[in-house]
């Protein structure tokens, strides 16, 4: 596991379980994976592996679809976010490695 990742973003959840804590259909996660608004993780054997992280970000996706929100919008949003996220961790970084705290 990479240090910097937390017990959130460790992938260890099948589908199955993923099903039962969402109230989502396997076709409708596997939906939302080719519309590449979620990123499952998969063992040698092709076994999706999700995180509690996925698992929020899914119940946010189903929120916006009931909402009425596109696919294409939700992507463009979470895209959004990881830049943000990229961003704040490259300043905080840098800010580390030069001993401001």
């Amino acid at each position: 596991m990479d240090n910097n990742q937390t017990y959130r973003d460790k992938k260890v959840m099948g589908i199955g379980i993923v099903t039962e804590i969402t109230g989502l259909s396997n076709r409708k996660i596997r939906y939302y994976e080719l519309r590449k608004l979620i990123f499952p993780e998969r063992t040698p054997s092709g076994t999706r592996k999700y995180s509690f992280s996925d698992v929020e970000r899914l119940m946010e996706i189903a929120e916006k679809i009931e909402d009425g929100v596109q696919t294409h919008e939700i992507r463009k949003d979470i895209v959004k976010k990881e830049k943000h996220k990229m961003i704040i961790g490259q300043i905080n970084s840098h800010f580390n490695r030069n001993g401001y705290k």
